[in-house]
């Protein structure tokens, strides 16, 4: 998908020509979107194309006077029933006059632009937009968090009534998505320490604010991850250690149940032998039954002082 975004009288609006302070925003483009935009506008292919790979690192760098910076910004997957949370780069690339942004899916961060919904976006001023899409990558970090936050919450509540394998493989998704969000952040960072020294990018002073809030931001987001991350990994093992005591219990219980019952059994089969018994009259049966209860009442008791019951 190819949109090209202009802002006109404090609103941005849609167009459909090439020209100086426009916004282009390519959504898992064509081949053919990403010629045109190339031989439009002088952009090297290669360029426009970096950020379609989900493998890329996030990196900032110049060419011809063509900057490309790649970032990498938080998205929700399903997965069955099942949310996770991972990342995908995002491509900004910086022109003469314009700036071209450049992602694999939609539903991002970018659509907030788009919508209007991000107070003061110009799109004519450039080192401003690369500031704001930054702040709200870094704030999108944190809304996520704050919801793994609660979905951990959630199934520890649930694993403290049923001790499955389902609430630990949920929890195992959760410190998967915090990974990818820890090592994602701290890529961020390094390209937001390359961006404050960064020569072909101007800083203007009204925009020093922003980027201190930026990086705040950034690191805050860093830190959470890293808390969240630490408490899971200790909630799992302590529930683990939990589920594997609680197996070692029915083990122990059902051995001792199983040590008192073999008590009758055997004594029954020595009187059930074809051979001269001692006990044999018309009580027999009665004396022996009483035995084998006697005898494993005491194992029983003797297994309960043991605390194997």
């Amino acid at each position: 998908m190819l949109e090209i975004w202009k802002t006109v009288d404090n609103q941005i609006v849609s167009t459909d020509t090439f020209s100086d302070g426009i916004w282009v925003n390519l959504v898992n483009p064509t081949e053919e979107e990403i010629l045109k935009v190339s031989n439009s506008l002088n952009v090297d292919v290669d360029i426009l194309k970096a950020a379609l790979d989900e493998e890329e690192r996030a990196r900032i760098e110049g060419h011809k006077g063509q900057t490309l910076i790649i970032v990498d910004i938080p998205v929700v997957e399903k997965e069955g029933q099942t949310t996770v949370y991972t990342t995908i780069p995002l491509g900004i690339i910086l022109i003469k006059h314009m700036i071209i942004t450049v992602c694999l899916r939609e539903d991002t961060l970018i659509r907030d632009f788009a919508n209007n919904k991000v107070k003061d976006f110009y799109t004519q001023y450039k080192t401003r937009f690369v500031l704001q899409i930054l702040y709200r990558n870094a704030a999108r970090y944190l809304q996520y968090l704050r919801h793994i936050d609660k979905m951990s919450t959630r199934i520890e509540h649930a694993l403290h009534r049923s001790m499955r394998n389902k609430e630990l493989i949920q929890m195992l998704t959760l410190q998967k998505s915090l990974v990818y969000f820890s090592t994602a952040l701290k890529a961020n960072e390094i390209v937001l320490e390359k961006l404050l020294k960064y020569e072909h990018i101007k800083n203007y002073p009204e925009d020093a604010e922003l980027l201190e809030d930026v990086i705040i931001e950034n690191r805050q987001a860093i830190e959470m991850a890293n808390i969240y991350s630490s408490i899971l990994t200790g909630t799992m093992d302590a529930f683990a250690s939990v589920i594997s005591n609680n197996l070692n219990i029915v083990m122990k219980f059902l051995t001792s149940v199983t040590i008192v019952m073999a008590i009758p059994t055997m004594l029954a089969s020595f009187f059930g032998m074809n051979v001269d018994l001692p006990l044999s009259g018309p009580y027999s049966f009665w004396i022996i039954v009483a035995i084998s209860v006697i005898t494993s009442l005491v194992a029983g008791y003797a297994l309960y002082k043991k605390d194997m019951f």
